[in-house]
C-alpha cells in the first residue's frame, strides 16, 4: 500500500509539472482534487482537465507497458495523451513546419522527421550506456527531432520515465518550478549539439 500511495504522489505531482510546464492552467491542488477525488475545478479550460486525466492514465499504462520503445509505441502513447483534446493530430506525425516560442532552436523540416526518428531507433537498440544517461538522451533526441505539431515535451519526458522504469531505475519528474534551468540546458544542447549540457542538467535532478 505503501508503495502504491508513492507511486499515486508521484503521478500526481509528474502530471502536474509535466502540463504546467506546456501552458496548463491547473494548479497543484486543482490536479491533486481532480485526479485523487474527480472534483473539477472551476471556471478552468476543459481541455487543461482532459490532458491531466489522460496523462496519469498513460503514465500508469507505461509503468506497466512491456513491449520495447518503439515509434509505434511513441505513437500509441501520443494518441493517448491528446485523443480527448487534439483528435486531428493525436497519434500522428507533423505535416507542418513548427518553431518553439521562446527558443532560438528550429525544429527539423517535416520531411527530415522519418528519417531521424529512423536513425533515432537505430541508435537506441545499439546503445549501450549507462540508463540514466541513455533516459537523458532519449528525451533530448526525441524533442528535439519534434516530430509532433503538439505534445512533444510531455511525450519526450514519459519516454524518459519509460526507459528507467524499464531498467529498473527511479523515474523522474522535471518540476515546473525548475524550468527555466531545464529549457536553458535543453536549448544549449539543441544549438550547440552538445548533449553533454543536457546530460549534466538531467543528472543533478536525479
Amino acid at each position: 500500500m505503501a508503495k502504491e500511495k508513492e507511486l499515486e504522489n508521484f503521478a500526481i505531482k509528474y502530471t502536474y509539472d509535466t502540463n504546467r510546464i506546456e501552458g496548463s492552467t491547473l494548479t497543484f491542488r486543482e490536479t491533486s482534487l481532480l485526479l485523487e477525488k474527480g472534483i473539477t475545478p472551476n471556471a478552468k479550460p476543459i481541455s487543461d482537465v482532459k490532458e491531466a486525466e489522460a496523462h496519469r492514465k498513460v503514465f500508469y499504462e507505461l509503468v506497466n507497458f512491456k513491449k520495447e520503445l518503439s515509434l509505434d509505441v511513441i505513437l500509441y502513447f501520443h494518441k493517448k495523451l491528446l485523443e480527448d483534446t487534439k483528435k486531428d493530430i493525436e497519434g500522428k506525425i507533423r505535416q507542418h513546419q513548427v518553431t518553439i516560442e521562446g527558443s532560438k532552436f528550429m525544429p527539423p523540416f517535416q520531411a527530415e522527421i522519418y528519417p531521424l526518428l529512423m536513425d533515432f531507433f537505430k541508435w537506441y537498440r545499439k546503445e549501450k550506456i549507462h540508463p540514466v544517461e541513455l533516459a537523458a538522451l532519449v528525451h533530448l533526441k526525441l524533442v528535439t527531432i519534434h516530430p509532433f505539431a503538439d505534445g512533444n515535451g510531455r511525450i519526450s519526458r514519459l519516454m524518459m520515465n519509460f526507459v528507467l522504469n524499464k531498467h529498473g531505475f527511479p523515474m523522474l519528474n522535471i518540476s515546473y518550478e525548475k524550468r527555466a534551468g531545464y529549457y536553458s540546458s535543453l536549448e544549449r544542447s539543441q544549438i550547440k549539439k552538445m548533449r553533454l549540457y543536457f546530460f549534466n542538467g538531467f543528472s543533478k535532478d536525479t
